[in-house]
């Protein structure tokens, strides 16, 4: 009884509220993304009052999902070349199989990649597929090393951080990846774009630890408030950098290519 007397006696006033809500939202909204846009000019001409033209003296950029994209579906890739080797599974159970496996902690220092990366990544294929034979293993480790395994998100890219290091902005990949980063980068002919390279199997430090981060500065010999991150994790690409005292834009929201990355610097084309 109370239910249905507070359900009937209450539909007008959610009527008018929901009207009141979607009117103030819609208001609000505006108003929030003006403040907003107010705020990153005025963010962006203090930096310029602080270094000239340029808001930062170095780029840190994320590689996979930022600079780098796999060309295939990795479970596609497990499938296909795993068919070889007796691997018999769908994609769509290679997937949630390296997922779950992928997820899971490993080790005591919980750093996956190590080195090269290779224990690590013995379990993840024996375990995504149900197959441990150490050619097939070998045969996938070497492609994920190749320019037919990634292609670049950006096109564009090398002639903008070529502007960019032109306008004596410093470049620096910052990576969770294990030793096979630096190969990877030679063969799809950009490790000549950077001036320095931060790999966690080298550092021995992952994202979102701060310490990654600290390292390619030190690298670049800048300090963390000159430089900003771009990368497409929230959590390890922008709230890593902000702990290590760095700036972060989120890719894909914050900005979607490396022109506007060089345009909100203030490095123009």
């Amino acid at each position: 009884m109370a239910a249905r007397i507070l359900g009937s006696k209450s539909r007008p006033a959610v009527a008018l509220r929901k009207w009141w809500c979607s009117s103030y939202s819609s208001a609000s909204a505006a108003a929030v993304a003006e403040v907003e846009n107010t705020e990153v000019k005025d963010y962006a001409d203090y930096r310029r009052s602080l270094y000239g033209q340029i808001t930062h003296k170095a780029l840190l950029v994320d590689a996979v999902g930022t600079l780098l994209i796999p060309s295939q579906p990795m479970a596609q890739i497990y499938r296909e070349i795993g068919e070889r080797y007796g691997v018999e599974l769908s994609e769509d159970e290679i997937l949630y199989r390296y997922r779950r496996a992928y997820g899971q902690p490993w080790g005591k220092s919980r750093l996956r990649y190590v080195n090269d990366g290779r224990p690590f990544w013995q379990y993840i294929v024996s375990y995504s597929t149900g197959c441990s034979d150490p050619q097939y293993f070998e045969e996938l480790y070497n492609y994920y090393m190749t320019d037919k395994a990634w292609h670049l998100c950006d096109p564009g890219a090398g002639e903008v951080f070529g502007t960019l290091r032109n306008s004596g902005v410093k470049l620096a990949v910052v990576s969770n990846f294990d030793t096979r980063l630096r190969p990877l980068l030679r063969a799809l002919n950009c490790d000549n774009w950077f001036d320095a390279v931060a790999v966690s199997a080298e550092v021995e430090a992952e994202k979102p630890n701060p310490t990654i981060f600290l390292k390619a500065c030190e690298l670049l010999g800048v300090k963390p408030e000159d430089a900003v991150h771009v990368g497409d994790d929230r959590r390890n690409d922008i709230w890593g950098a902000r702990d290590a005292g760095c700036d972060a834009w989120l890719w894909g929201s914050d900005v979607h290519s490396f022109k506007e990355v060089a345009q909100r610097i203030g490095v123009q084309f």
